[in-house]
Parts: structure tokens; sequence; C-alpha cells
């Protein structure tokens, strides 16, 4: 009998154990990272970037295939699979750049790509521009000519 507790209990500490890290790993927490290695990129909310992007310096890029539309004030359209070799295209200053998609799978794709080839410190939409636009916020559907 004992020894049926001994094992319960070990069962009831695994689940518990378990259980901790799974809300620590869905705690909410907007930092990203790989291998334990620290901070790569960040997520920003919507509201957020719609604030930076009237108040600060942003470099917004959509990372999305094919064209669906984009954020007014997309500075730079390049598809998540050939961003990382498209960095000389993007600011020197890692904390300048936004990326999304639509949904955020492929911007969270084209984050990886980055961090892969040394680029840290940026910005992916989450949500993509679906979040964007679930938010009221202004979405364009046509490039601007030029």
């Amino acid at each position: 009998m004992a020894n049926s507790m001994r094992t319960s209990r070990r069962g009831l500490i695994s689940l518990v154990a378990l259980a901790v890290v799974l809300l620590a790993a869905c705690s909410g927490s907007e930092e990203n990272s790989t291998g334990g290695s620290g901070a790569t990129w960040t997520q920003i909310q919507p509201s957020e970037l719609n604030t930076r992007l009237e108040t600060e310096d942003v470099f917004l890029v959509n990372v999305h295939v094919p064209y669906e539309g984009h954020i007014p004030g997309t500075d730079a359209f390049i598809p998540y699979d050939r961003i990382a070799g498209r960095i000389g295209a993007l600011p020197s200053d890692a904390s300048k750049l936004v990326i999304y998609c639509r949904s955020g799978t492929t911007s969270a794709i084209a984050a990886q790509a980055l961090v892969t080839v040394g680029v840290t410190g940026f910005y992916e939409l989450a949500g993509g521009y679906n979040a964007w636009i679930a938010a009221g916020l202004p979405f364009e559907t046509k490039r601007a000519s030029g």
C-alpha cells in the first residue's frame, strides 16, 4: 500500500510539474527565444504598432505571399522565404524593424530565418494583419503605383 501511495504521489508531482511548464510556456510573454539564448524578437500588438507608427521611426515589412494587402506605411514587401537573403534591405537598427503577414504564421518563419542569419531585437506583429483589421485599424488592398 505504501508503494502505491508513493507511485500516486510521484504521478501527482509529475503532473503538477508538467502543468507548471505548460503555464510558463503560455504565460503571455511576448518575447520569443531560441535554445534558451535569450530574446531574439518580440511580438507587438496591433494597438502598440499603431502608436509606434504614429510616433516613431518604424520600418514595416510585409512578408506575406501572395500579396493580399498591406498596412498603410509599409516600407517593403519581402517574401517570408527570401527575407534572410535581403537583410541589406532592412534597417541596420533592428529595433526599428517590424515584420508581419496575414495571420502570424509566415512572419514567425521569417523571424526565425532572420535570427538564423544573426538579426535580433526586431518585432513581429502578433496575429498579423488579420489582428490589425480586427482591431479596426486601416488596411489597404492595392499597392501604390510608382
